[in-house]
C-alpha cells in the first residue's frame, strides 16, 4: 500500500500533504502530555511494532504481497491521536532510510495508513465495544475496527491511484500511474478484503486481548490519561516480542513479488511497452535511502535468502532504534519547554 514516487500527480501531492497536515497537527499537540509523560516508551514500542509488522509480507494469489500496518491496535491502547504520531513516524522513516514509499508520496501515505486507518478502525471499535465492554468484547470490537480501518486505507489508495489517468494524460498515454479506477479499486480491496484485513484483524485482536490480561490499567477512558502508566510488565512483555519480531522479520523474504501498484520504471515499461513521462521524472526523487528495499548496497535482486536475511534484519535493527531516537527526542525537547515555561 505504500505508493511510491511518480505514481500520483504533482497536484494529487499537494492535495494529500493539505489533507493530512490538519490531521498532524491536531495530533502533536494531543499527544504532548503522552509524551511527557512516563507513557513515551510505550508509544515508541506501539510505533516500532508498526515499522516492524509492515515488514512481513504476506503472499496473495496472483504473485502480489500485502502487508498488515497495526494502526488501530496503536489507537485503541494509546487513543487515535499517538497512533497518527505513531504510524507516521514509521511511514516516514520507511520512506526516507528505505526506499519504501515514496519522497513525494508521504502525505498520501501516511493519509490512508497513518489517518484513515486508525481513526476509522478506533471509532468502529469505540462504537462496537460500548460502554461498559467486556475484555472478549473488546478484542472483538478492536479486530472488527482494524479490519474496517485498513480496508478504508485500501480503498483511499485505489482512489488516489485510479484518477490518475482520468485527470493526466498526454498523446493519449497516462502521465503518472496509468491503471485506471477498473482495475486500482478492485486490486486494493480484493487483497484487504480478503487475506490482508484478516491478518491485520488478528493481530490487533490478540494484541488486545494480551494486553487487556497483562495491564488493563492502559485501557483508561481519557487517552490523555495514559501518561499515568509506566511501562510495566507489560511494556516488557511487547519489548521481547518486538525483539523476537526484529529477528523473524526475514520470514517476510519468503513471499515472493511485489506489491501491486510499487513497480519500477523498468517493470512497468515490460508490462505496457512504455514508461508514462510522469512518473518516469518523479520516480527518481530521492535516491538516498542507505538501506533501499531493506538490504544493504551491492546486494542484487538475486540474492539468495540466506544473504539477504542478516540485511533484513540490519534494517529493522536500524528502523526501530530511529523510531525510539526521535520518540525519545521529542520527549526530552518538551520536558525542556516545559521547564523553561515554568522558569519564566
Amino acid at each position: 500500500m505504500h505508493i511510491p514516487d511518480g505514481y500520483l500527480s504533482p497536484a494529487t501531492v499537494a492535495v494529500a500533504y493539505g489533507a493530512a497536515a490538519p490531521f498532524w497537527y491536531q495530533a502533536s499537540k494531543r499527544v504532548k502530555e503522552t509524551l511527557r509523560g512516563q507513557s513515551a516508551p510505550l508509544v515508541a514500542l506501539f510505533a516500532a511494532f508498526s515499522f516492524t509488522i509492515q515488514m512481513f509480507n504476506i503472499p496473495v494469489p496472483g504473485g502480489t504481497t500485502a502487508h498488515a500496518v497495526g494502526g488501530t491496535l496503536i489507537a485503541v491502547v494509546l487513543g487515535p491521536w499517538a497512533a497518527v504520531v505513531g504510524v507516521s513516524t514509521a511511514l516516514v522513516i520507511q520512506a526516507l532510510f528505505f526506499g519504501d514509499g515514496g519522497i513525494t508520496a508521504i502525505g498520501a501515505n501516511c493519509l490512508n495508513m497513518a489517518i484513515a486507518l486508525p481513526l476509522t478502525g478506533y471509532v468502529a471499535y469505540r462504537l462496537l465495544a460500548g460502554r461498559s465492554p467486556s475484555p472478549r468484547r473488546r478484542a472483538l470490537a478492536a479486530a472488527v475496527g482494524s479490519y474496517l480501518g485498513i480496508n478504508v486505507a485500501a480503498l483511499l489508495a485505489g482512489l488516489e491511484l485510479g484518477v490518475q489517468p482520468l485527470l493526466w494524460s498526454e498523446g493519449g498515454r497516462a502521465l503518472y500511474n496509468p491503471y485506471g479506477l477498473d482495475v486500482t479499486l478492485p486490486a486494493m480491496l480484493l487483497v484487504h478484503l480478503t487475506l490482508a484485513g484478516f491478518a491485520e484483524a488478528a493481530l490487533t485482536g490478540l494484541g488486545v486481548a494480551f494486553l487487556l490480561r497483562s495491564q488493563p490499567a492502559l485501557f483508561v477512558a481519557d487517552p490523555a490519561l495514559i501518561s499515568r502508566a509506566g511501562l510495566g510488565r507489560a511494556g516488557w512483555s511487547l519489548v521481547a516480542v518486538l525483539g523476537a519480531m526484529v529477528v523473524l522479520s526475514p520470514i517476510g523474504l519468503l513471499a515472493t513479488g511485489g506489491a501491486d501498484f510499487e513497480w519500477g520504471a523498468v517493470e512497468l515499461e515490460g508490462m505496457l511497452g512504455y514508461v508514462p513521462n510522469g512518473l518516469a521524472r518523479l520516480a527518481d526523487s530521492w535516491q538516498m535511502a542507505p538501506l533501499g528495499d531493506y538490504q544493504v548496497a551491492g546486494l542484487g535482486p538475486d540474492a539468495s535468502f540466506v544473504q539477504q536475511a542478516p540485511a533484513y534484519i540490519l534494517s529493522a535493527v536500524v528502523g526501530v532504534a530511529m523510531i525510539f531516537a526521535l520518540v525519545f527526542a521529542a520527549r526530552m525537547a518538551l520536558t525542556r519547554s516545559t521547564s523553561s515555561a515554568q522558569r519564566d
